[in-house]
């Protein structure tokens, strides 16, 4: 028997749990708010060509991605080319790649750099996150890796990822961030995966294939609210007077803007949505004459500075895709409550510009021909202590309910590639237990299934 499934919210794990499903029969409706398709993969016109609002790359051990551009026939746009990292500490850009490079990092002594190489190997390889929820990142990176290397790198990466949560922050967090980057390396090397073209390129992709397999596609749908009928879901409503029925319903949106929808009907389950908080992102992009430097991923483990990464694209995708223009995003996560959260763009960039001739002596800011601001207020979720006693269950108390979003990637990084991954284990729990989608090294989708 044909099953009716709608799901709410058209980012990239509600778009991949309308396609698993669907195809394994499902008839499909997705729901999304705004007036596009993809969240975090939205693209913009630069150079002429596409470019994310938010920088994205892939690492060689994310097979749930790499299954899905197999899928959809878009191996052919995949490309994977070396990329390279460095720190700016102490007023000077050490490259950061390998042993030899830990090695020449002067802000730390040489017995700081064996308890750095080896806790992050323990960390990367070794540790066990369940084991680390209950000990926060700072406490015991101070204890094992060191105090000096503490605050020299690992202190100042987490103020600017987490502001004013930083010193609450789970190791375990820090576990699957640690195995994500050594999984990718070897010999110290890191080759890094991106779809020339950008991610529009699978977004558009994915979206005919939902054509094509008759999913009702709905933009500018937001959900009002919901009616619960003897503890089943019976019904979704969204502002513009429409209703919706199905046999079950998927909610792929943060749980910060789905938590009201329950207020009235499951308290209980109003409760435990409301305990995630999330962070916001801001990226300017700059668009270029002249690059930056010859690094791809730059770390600032600089206090005071109003980011903290510096990402130049073209470092890893060559500049002739864009026109012969160099391209950077300078990336800052931010608490809701800091005052970037409200600044406009032009306040934005006033703030951030002036950093670059800090970092980069030779930097001129007539070499930007052109600037531009993209803000999320939930790029990511606020993981505390014991975070996965917050993560609610995909099968809801609520029969016919079913929730999946970045709650269920912890203890892993936010990433498409863990999205799918999240995607699949919900359609599973939905009942379609023949979904395939291959493994690798994502811990997304452990907690709550």
């Amino acid at each position: 028997m044909e099953q009716n499934i709608l799901i709410v919210g058209g980012g990239i794990t509600g778009l991949s749990a309308a396609y698993l499903a669907s195809k394994q029969g499902a008839k499909v409706t997705l729901l999304e708010g705004s007036n596009t398709f993809g969240g975090l993969l939205n693209t913009f016109d630069i150079a002429g060509t596409k470019l994310e609002f938010y920088y994205h790359h892939f690492f060689t051990h994310d097979a749930e991605i790499m299954w899905l551009i197999k899928e959809l026939g878009l191996e052919d746009s995949l490309v994977f080319n070396e990329s390279s990292m460095g720190v700016f500490k102490n007023g000077r850009i050490y490259p950061f790649n390998s042993p030899v490079d830990l090695l020449k990092f002067t802000p730390i002594s040489f017995l700081d750099k064996i308890k750095f190489g080896l806790s992050s190997i323990y960390l990367g390889k070794i540790a066990n996150w369940q084991s680390f929820e209950h000990i926060t990142a700072k406490e015991w990176l101070e204890k094992w890796a060191g105090k000096t290397t503490t605050n020299s790198l690992w202190k100042p990466l987490l103020d600017i990822k987490f502001g004013p949560y930083a010193a609450k922050i789970p190791l375990a967090w820090m576990i699957g961030r640690m195995r994500q980057r050594l999984s990718s390396r070897e010999k110290g090397n890191e080759k890094l995966g991106y779809l020339n073209g950008s991610l529009d390129v699978l977004l558009q992709k994915i979206l005919q294939e939902l054509k094509n397999l008759n999913v009702e596609l709905k933009l500018n749908k937001k959900v009002k609210g919901l009616k619960i009928k003897e503890g089943n879901l019976a019904e979704i409503f969204t502002e513009d007077g429409e209703s919706f029925i199905a046999d079950k319903f998927l909610i792929t949106t943060p749980t910060n803007i789905s938590a009201k929808w329950f207020e009235k009907e499951s308290p209980s389950l109003y409760h435990q949505l409301s305990q995630t908080k999330y962070f916001g992102a801001v990226c300017v992009i700059l668009e270029m004459n002249k690059k930056l430097s010859d690094t791809y991923w730059l770390n600032v483990a600089e206090a005071g500075f109003p980011f903290g990464g510096i990402i130049e694209h073209t470092n890893l995708i060559p500049k002739e895709y864009y026109q012969g223009k160099h391209i950077a995003y300078l990336s800052r996560y931010f608490a809701i409550e800091e005052p970037i959260a409200t600044m406009d763009n032009e306040a934005i960039k006033a703030l951030m510009l002036p950093y670059l001739e800090k970092i980069y002596p030779t930097f001129e800011l007539d070499q930007i021909e052109n600037s531009y601001v993209f803000k999320t207020y939930n790029a990511a979720t606020v993981c505390d202590l014991n975070f996965s006693d917050k993560v609610p269950a995909c099968e809801t108390e609520i029969k016919g309910l079913y929730i999946a979003n970045m709650n269920h990637i912890y203890p892993d990084e936010r990433s498409t590639n863990n999205a799918i991954r999240v995607a699949a284990e919900a359609c599973k729990k939905m009942g379609f237990l023949n979904i395939e989608v291959p493994y690798n090294n994502s811990l997304s989708a452990q907690i709550g299934f």
